[in-house]
């Protein structure tokens, strides 16, 4: 979002927030507009339901194939699935170029420039707009919402609600009927047993343990 901003208080730009969810992520959404946002969209419906990364990323380029935009950003990943999926999936259902992990961005006429980063160090990305990126959190620190748009966002914007009458596809393709993966079970992450420390080995006696440990594990 404040990415998106940067680039309105630069360039003058139109910054529209889109998600799909329930009716109450409205909430979020007007918490856009407070920050700055132009235009919220929610896309809201039954039919949505149970959709899984790919179901939710082809749903979304339906509604953005109506829009005219030149980026569009996205979060690295969903703080439940955690998969990173849809941001990519996206782009390649619009045939558009992406670029993920993005913690710095530079405008250069038709084209972005952009640092990608990795584990070991990053990378500087030239992209032609309309494209995707998806961004870290370290790339900015959200601005604060003013009181001024916080009243317009509750008392005087509306948002603009889509449902599936409104986007040309088949319900077989969206929401749980439509999603390729299930989610057969979920459960929470066990606690790890303590550590058993073995002292006084000399290095053969260590080696010899370290790999009688690895065929425990069936790593080796």
């Amino acid at each position: 979002m404040e990415a998106a901003l940067v680039l309105k208080d630069k360039y003058d730009a139109q910054v529209t927030v889109l998600t799909m969810g329930p009716t109450q992520a409205d909430f979020a959404l007007k918490e856009a507009l407070a920050m700055g946002a132009d235009e919220a969209i929610l896309m809201t419906d039954r039919a949505f339901a149970g959709a899984d990364t790919w179901s939710t990323s082809l749903t979304l380029a339906k509604a953005l194939e109506k829009m005219d935009f030149d980026l569009i950003i996205a979060g690295r990943q969903a703080i439940d699935g955690d998969t990173a999926q849809v941001g990519p999936e996206l782009a390649e259902h619009l045939k558009i170029p992406h670029v993920s992990y993005v913690e710095a961005l530079e405008k250069d006429e038709n084209s972005l420039i952009l640092k990608r980063r990795f584990e070991d160090g990053y990378h500087k990305v030239k992209v032609k707009t309309p494209c995707l990126i998806t961004t870290l959190s370290e790339m900015n620190r959200p601005r604060y919402m003013k009181v001024g748009l916080i009243y317009d966002a509750h008392r005087e914007k509306e948002i603009k609600k889509i449902t599936f009458d409104d986007l040309d596809i088949r319900k077989e393709e969206i929401g749980l009927k439509g999603s390729p993966t299930k989610v057969k079970k979920s459960f929470t992450k066990g606690a790890k047993t303590a550590g058993k420390l073995y002292k006084d080995l000399d290095e053969k006696e260590a080696a010899k343990l370290i790999v009688e440990k690895l065929k425990e594990k069936f790593i080796i």
